[in-house]
């Protein structure tokens, strides 16, 4: 993820000068890396995010949070401090550090009571109020002594600046042989040599320098021609030169973003560095977020199958063990038909089998008779017998689970989007497999179904997770809605709408079932068994999971998952729409 460098951030505080002056309404806390300030000027209104997240720490306008409460300690602290004041100046505390300040006052002619610093540093990044007299009031998270000798951040203290940096001061001024000098004088790659060098350059700024002039990334210092140390001392030139002149020109590039505009190019960017940032950063978070999540919940579900695969494994080693209580009556029966024969101390009782009629040898104990080992016999046939009618339930409860959380990894594994794994993890959240953490929101708005049209212009739904699986069958599917899934196989719940006396294809049952195996754990299979009937048919047992049904009454297909998937690689890898079917690869429309 590229990091907010010294030149975006000079163009951020060149472009927040036409909001001066501006009152400041309210303070959201996004999350714990994240505030939104609502200023409101004569003209426009609009929401600045000041981020400290160790990866993508920035400060631009953003869209509005959402309408939900803010239950954060820190943004009541600067809402109670700066609510209705006017932010009067923003700026950079020095030219060459990532250190913003926007300073408050109750009118813009009046002295600034208080300072809000935006430090933009990777993982030290912070957010600090200040009042007039320099005093930290709070900041976002604190730093004690044993964190940091050198700069310690806690409430009451006084305010000082991140110490400066010992690296030159990039400046118009400097002749080319002094900057080639400079940056040369040690031998090494190009790119690290730039960075340790100067100060106020960064690594995706050094890379768009080497990259404009037309130069490799691992070049060595000692292998640019003369010509190639001029070129890249030209660009060198024009970056500072857009920076004096605050001459921005926010783009996106292959990698991330730019705000200094390529040598001799008079473009002008249609795109604000505010809606640069804010797509960007919003864009690499929510990635993040998702694999992050994916991965944790992915975790979370194997650690839990484990759990009830040895769970479900000791019950049947029971079972097995319970299954021998009929021979343990049986060998009773045969002591007590031939109890005469016993004698004391006998080890042994040798019987007639009552079914083969051959010799049977039974073991003794010699401080026990033949009616007593019967009886001990007896015993143990009716302890087994218990047994075995309690545990047959409980196996039975936790294969069900077992199935269910095998739902749920199915459609954990072909989950893309991060608000349906919210949702998958709000319904794990609901039974109990796990914690809220901590500031944790439940998704309020559900994501939509999968959405499909069959080569006869049938709408197909799909579910993406439970939730959406048991909204989908009995809430939006009607009784002439026709409904597949794959036979005993994890999947997601797919319905075809149908109105009355409509009956589709065969071309369109093949399509829907290539459809359903394909949205199923057995997507890679060649073919897959996938059943369908009327949605009429289909119930939900009491007190089931989400997503859990039986039916009657089904038809079994056979599903052929992988010609939807190369179908839908070629349609992305071609950027069209979406448009394929199972079969021969057409009429198929997805949304």
């Amino acid at each position: 993820m590229q990091p907010v460098d010294l030149t975006t951030l000079r163009a951020v505080c060149a472009d927040l000068q036409h909001w001066l002056p501006a009152r400041l309404e309210t303070v959201y806390q996004r999350d714990r890396h994240t505030i939104a300030l609502a200023l409101r000027t004569l003209k426009k209104q609009g929401w600045l995010t000041l981020s400290w997240h160790p990866q993508a720490a920035r400060l631009a306008f953003e869209p509005p949070p959402p309408r939900q409460p803010d239950t954060f300690t820190f943004s009541q602290q600067l809402h109670a401090q700066l609510n209705r004041l006017a932010l009067v100046r923003v700026g950079l505390v020095n030219p060459w550090e990532r250190v913003v300040v926007l300073e408050f006052a109750p009118r813009p002619q009046e002295a600034t009571q208080w300072r809000l610093y935006a430090e933009i540093m990777g993982k030290y990044s912070n957010v600090i109020l200040v009042n007039g007299e320099g005093e930290i009031v709070t900041a976002a998270h604190q730093v004690n002594p044993q964190q940091s000798r050198l700069r310690p951040i806690l409430t009451g203290q006084p305010y000082v600046p991140p110490p400066p940096l010992t690296a030159a001061l990039p400046r118009l001024e400097i002749p080319f042989e002094q900057w080639q000098q400079q940056v040369s004088v040690i031998p090494g790659i190009l790119e690290q040599q730039l960075l340790k060098a100067y100060r106020g350059l960064s690594p995706a700024l050094v890379q768009q320098l080497l990259a404009d002039a037309g130069l490799p990334l691992e070049i060595h210092t000692a292998d640019l021609s003369p010509e190639a140390w001029r070129r890249l001392f030209d660009h060198w030139q024009h970056w500072l030169d857009c920076l004096e002149r605050e001459r921005f020109v926010p783009q996106f590039t292959p990698t991330g973003y730019r705000v200094i505009p390529p040598l001799r190019t008079q473009n002008s960017s249609s795109v604000s560095i505010h809606e640069i940032l804010a797509t960007y950063y919003q864009d690499q978070l929510r990635q993040q977020q998702t694999q992050h999540l994916q991965q944790q919940l992915h975790q979370s579900l194997q650690t839990q199958r484990q759990k009830l695969i040895a769970k479900i494994e000791g019950f049947r080693e029971r079972l097995a063990a319970a299954a021998t209580g009929d021979r343990q009556r049986y060998l009773a029966d045969l002591l007590m038909a031939h109890a005469h024969l016993w004698q004391p101390g006998m080890t042994e009782l040798i019987v007639t089998d009552f079914t083969t009629q051959e010799p049977l040898t039974i073991p003794l104990s010699r401080e026990k008779s033949a009616i007593q080992t019967a009886q001990e016999l007896y015993k143990q046939q009716q302890k087994l017998k218990r047994a075995q009618q309690h545990i047959t339930p409980l196996l039975k409860a936790a294969e069900s689970e077992l199935a269910y959380l095998d739902q749920v990894a199915a459609t954990l594994a072909t989950a893309t989007s991060l608000d349906v794994l919210e949702e998958i993890r709000a319904e794990l959240i609901e039974q109990g497999y796990l914690t809220a953490p901590d500031y944790y929101r439940p998704p309020t708005t559900p994501s939509s179904y999968l959405r499909y049209t069959t080569p006869s212009g049938f709408t197909v739904l799909v579910g993406r997770n439970n939730r959406q699986n048991d909204d989908l069958t009995f809430r939006v599917a009607s009784p002439y809605d026709w409904w597949f899934h794959t036979q005993e196989i994890p999947g997601s719940h797919v319905i075809l709408r149908l109105e009355a006396g409509e009956v589709p294809s065969d071309k369109d049952i093949q399509y829907v079932a290539d459809l359903a195996a394909y949205h199923s754990q057995a997507r890679a299979s060649a073919q897959v068994p996938v059943v369908y009937t009327r949605r009429k048919y289909v119930q939900k047992p009491k007190g089931a999971n989400p997503g859990m049904v039986i039916y009657d009454q089904a038809t079994v297909v056979w599903g052929h998952p992988l010609s939807v998937s190369d179908c839908l690689s070629d349609v992305f890898q071609r950027g069209e729409q979406l448009r394929c079917s199972g079969g021969d690869r057409d009429g198929i429309v997805a949304e």
